[in-house]
């Protein structure tokens, strides 16, 4: 299969104003083949009439679909409140097609948009099982969008993930809290071999698997380095959330298991902070932390939309910046950015970082944001030169901008009005591994229209049900309210709030 994008400009970080003169671009497979003028035809032809740009296809570096279908439900509050309605400890198991309806939402919003490739850490409750992977991955493979997948699956029990709680539980509480996970390393191990035997490499490539530990307090040593030795024998990402909160910041000095080590430092001293891992939010981070993240080459993960949303606080973009930490842009999910809109990510990541009290010579500007963006998303991915740039021999992840529309009319500044213009409005396909798989508003690579009735249908149905799980967080509310309250009352030393005026 080939296509021949003819008469279209082509993003050029290097260019002067970001853009090349009209050409073509030829995609032979999966790849692009040739970047330049192109006397033949193909088998499809997309004519850009001297007015459309190429960009790479954006990469939505940390994502959890298992809340897609959940979008505007809840209140804004901090992570560890949220979470109590997020993933209610009563959950019941969804329906095979329950998952594939709910994962499929999202990959519709964001090839609609012209986001081509998504990192899934996906959650599972109230356990994980084949049935409802197959079906998680199975909506990335019909949708036609570039997925990669992990099991975020805890395997401790929740007394031994926060600080104070022992203290701060009731008897009662207590030994619900002290129960063991779902699941035990030993079968979420099994479950990785059943995620990397039947999925790692499936649709020619376009779906891989990853390993996810969740987070370092939320497992043993023992099974954060069975998933590091998983993640480098396969060469794929290891996932990690690391210091979201200021509450998980106090766990340095609160719980025995950290010994007044930060989650960075812990995971270093294991020898397991490596350059495989996404450190995902590294907002709570000092300047020892962000050394080690330097030197071990990993990539850190900002999600700016979803950190406003629980008010976790705004992560040290410029400190990263200085010590060449390379930066990826995500959604972080649904429920907690309320939609699937990296452009909306990218415009975010531009301004919260304006009022931190920073110089204004060291705010983001936007040549880094679109760097972030495709090249950070594609070194999270751990596929840099594949992906993020539009040159002979990257893979074919291409969205195609109308510039005669209202975010690029005048056109003054591309990458300006990239970042900060809403886009969105202007994408005009979007290709995924050489194939066309949305076009003018409309993803084509599924019944789009039919799938969305559907899921209105399936989750107006379930809407009691996931109410009944939700007031189960009543009890558990107060305790964990002490718990944030408290954190929030300590002197950390350390800031990540916006500067009051």
């Amino acid at each position: 299969m080939t296509v021949l994008f003819r008469d279209v400009l082509v993003f050029d970080r290097i260019a002067p104003g970001g853009l090349t003169s009209p050409t073509d671009v030829f995609v032979s497979g999966s790849r692009i083949a040739a970047v330049g003028s192109h006397p033949g035809t193909a088998d499809t032809v997309v004519e850009g009439g001297g007015h459309h740009v190429l960009v790479p296809g954006l990469v939505n570096a940390h994502f959890h679909s298992s809340v897609n279908h959940l979008k505007g439900s809840l209140p804004s509050l901090p992570l560890e409140l949220f979470m109590l309605y997020e993933s209610p400890s009563r959950a019941t198991r969804p329906s095979p097609r329950e998952a594939y309806l709910r994962t499929m939402l999202g990959a519709l919003d964001m090839l609609r948009s012209g986001t081509t490739a998504v990192q899934d850490d996906v959650f599972f409750l109230p356990t994980a099982d084949p049935e409802i992977i197959d079906a998680v991955l199975e909506a990335y493979a019909d949708c036609g969008i570039r997925a990669s997948v992990a099991l975020d699956q805890p395997e401790l029990p929740e007394l031994q993930k926060l600080p104070y709680l022992e203290e701060l539980a009731p008897a009662g509480l207590r030994a619900a809290l002290s129960a063991p996970a779902p699941h035990a390393g030993r079968e979420l191990l099994e479950l990785y071999g059943y995620l990397f035997d039947r999925w790692h490499g499936a649709a020619g490539g376009r779906i891989t698997a990853a390993v996810s530990i969740s987070a370092p307090q939320r497992v043993s040593p023992e099974y954060f380095a069975a998933l590091d030795a998983l993640s480098a024998h396969h060469d794929v990402p290891l996932y990690a959330h690391m210091l979201e909160t200021r509450t998980q910041r106090l766990l340095a000095a609160e719980h025995p298991r950290f010994a007044g080590r930060s989650l960075v430092s812990y995971t270093a001293e294991l020898g397991l902070l490596t350059e495989r891992m996404n450190v995902i939010h590294a907002i709570w981070v000092d300047d020892d932390d962000l050394d080690l993240i330097a030197s071990a080459g990993a990539v850190v993960i900002h999600n700016p939309v979803s950190n406003l949303r629980l008010g976790s606080g705004v992560m040290p973009f410029r400190a990263m910046r200085e010590r060449d930490i390379t930066v990826a842009l995500g959604v972080d999910e649904a429920i907690a950015g309320d939609a699937v809109d990296m452009w909306g990510v990218l415009k975010t990541a531009g301004l919260i970082h304006n009022v931190t009290g920073l110089d204004s010579d060291l705010w983001p500007g936007v040549g880094e944001l679109l760097d972030a963006v495709w090249l950070g998303g594609a070194a999270a991915m751990l596929r840099s030169g594949e992906l993020g740039e539009i040159r002979p021999g990257a893979l074919a992840d291409l969205v195609l901008l109308d510039l005669h529309t209202p975010p690029f009319t005048p056109l003054n500044d591309l990458a300006g009005q990239l970042v900060y213009c809403d886009p969105a409005r202007s994408v005009a396909l979007t290709m995924v591994d050489g194939v066309i798989v949305a076009e003018h508003g409309a993803v084509t690579s599924v019944d789009e229209p039919t799938l969305l009735a559907e899921a209105r249908e399936t989750f107006a149905a379930g809407q009691p049900q996931r109410q009944r799980e939700r007031d189960g967080a009543a009890e558990l509310l107060p305790t964990y309210q002490a718990m944030v309250r408290r954190g929030r009352a300590a002197d950390l030393h350390l800031s990540r709030s916006p500067v009051a005026g």
